[in-house]
């Protein structure tokens, strides 16, 4: 996998992407699976592909849109490089989707002529959540796709499958901007969820402008799990419901369970010295 340096884009974290990068792609890029301006269907055609395939080469991107035609891979090749790294006419650029940042170069092939590798951004996949018709299957695929870009998200898929059911295509309301900074609150009052989901910002608050990919990523999957304390029943033993969950998920994964109790008392730390922080400044 390609350095961040190495990735000809930069993004920012989850609420760069809830109040800039979405809106702003849904303007450039289309805000449905059935767009009615062919440059949207054209870039949606192209992630796609990506979501779909993974990694890959704008010939291999063209051979998987014509697979039996290479005098139409030539010319689909030829425009989907220029979708991704935009093009120059009459000294006026216009930027592709990889400097947007909903792609990322993700290596080379070595053949003549060299050619750099392409797949979707972490704000990529996210987008292509929101916005294409996408079934179960398709956002299997993906997460088999892309398992080592959301390594104890997607690189966990079938084990959460198996604990947690379709729960786990639920990160299409993170990919809508939902429960993200302003998660509602929950029933009961001893159940974390606003204080856990609350710290996820805090904790990446000064990368709204720029994030490593691995930050994001870890981001995005503590963004889950903590997600599964969510419980909006009035039942009085939905807390229990929703914690019993997550234990469930944790238990039965040693190094899941050590990443995440390591948040969950980083989240305990912060929030403990804030209340000191009151207590000490003399106002009670």
């Amino acid at each position: 996998m390609a350095t961040d340096s190495d990735q000809g884009t930069h993004y920012g974290n989850l609420l760069s992407y809830k109040y800039y990068m979405r809106p702003t792609a849904h303007k450039t890029y289309g805000y449905s699976s059935k767009p009615k301006i062919k440059h949207h269907e054209n870039i949606q055609k192209l992630l796609k592909i990506l979501a779909m395939n993974g990694t890959c080469t704008t010939w291999e991107m063209a051979k998987i849109r014509f697979p039996n035609d290479n005098l139409r891979v030539r010319t689909k090749e030829k425009e989907f490089r220029r979708l991704l790294v935009g093009r120059t006419d009459r000294g006026k650029h216009s930027s592709g989707v990889l400097e947007f940042g909903l792609v990322v170069k993700d290596g080379k092939v070595f053949r003549h002529p060299i050619s750099d590798k392409y797949r979707l951004s972490l704000h990529g996949l996210l987008y292509c959540l929101d916005v294409l018709n996408l079934s179960k299957k398709d956002i299997d695929k993906i997460a088999n796709n892309y398992a080592h870009v959301l390594p104890n998200f997607f690189g966990r898929w079938e084990y959460l499958k198996e604990i947690v059911g379709d729960q786990v295509y639920k990160i299409q309301i993170l990919a809508r901007g939902l429960l993200l900074d302003n998660p509602e609150i929950v029933k009961s009052k001893t159940n974390p969820f606003y204080e856990l989901m609350s710290f996820i910002h805090t904790k990446y608050r000064r990368n709204f402008e720029s994030i490593s990919e691995k930050d994001l990523s870890e981001q995005i999957s503590l963004w889950f799990y903590t997600y599964l304390l969510y419980d909006i029943e009035s039942k009085k033993d939905s807390k229990k419901k929703s914690i019993k969950k997550l234990q469930k998920v944790l238990e039965k994964d040693k190094s899941l369970k050590q990443w995440y109790l390591k948040f969950v008392q980083e989240a305990n730390n912060y929030y403990s010295k804030r209340v000191d922080t009151i207590k000490k400044s003399g106002l009670l």
